[in-house]
């Protein structure tokens, strides 16, 4: 197989996926390195790919049918596992993380978590890490872009986040 063919290959298999797929799992699927697969990987987002890497893989494609929106929150690192599986559970889907810094202007982490399993394994790699997550560089203060199937979940999301005072209001 070459290259090309390979790269062909894992474009299609991130297209047909469910959800992320890691570095690692393509790299056996292939019989080659991770280093090929992350470099096969930049050379399919070069050319137009939208492929995203995210804590657990990469996943394609453009958002799917329903609401985005994108909210403002504030609250301590411990906090953290509680406002995703607040989001989480009530319908919604933690796309990405945002934070403002004063010399890079806007960091976006994606995150791509839609369920209590993401939001545990994403907290795992957390804590088993010694990277600091991206609102620690803003005191707490961060952007979660929400996607969610229809206005209802929304609306829940909103209000489980607001009673729990992660929202930045006003």
């Amino acid at each position: 197989m070459t290259a090309q063919q390979r790269r062909a290959e894992i474009e299609a298999l991130l297209r047909q996926a469910d959800g992320p797929v890691s570095a690692g799992a393509l790299a056996g699927r292939f019989s080659v390195s991770r280093q090929i697969v992350v470099g096969d990987i930049a050379l399919l987002r070069a050319s137009g790919a939208p492929i995203t890497a995210t804590p657990r893989g990469y996943v394609m494609g453009t958002p799917g049918p329903g609401l985005r929106r994108t909210v403002a929150c504030v609250h301590s690192a411990a906090d953290t596992g509680r406002e995703l599986t607040l989001i989480v559970d009530n319908g919604g889907e933690v796309v990405d993380v945002v934070v403002e810094h004063p010399i890079y202007g806007e960091l976006r982490g994606p995150l791509c978590l839609r369920t209590r399993e993401d939001v545990e394994e994403f907290l795992r790699r957390v804590e088993a890490g010694s990277a600091k997550l991206l609102s620690a560089l803003t005191d707490g203060i961060h952007l979660h872009t929400i996607a969610c199937p229809d206005q209802g979940a929304m609306d829940r999301v909103l209000a489980a986040l607001k009673s729990a005072g992660f929202l930045l209001e006003g």
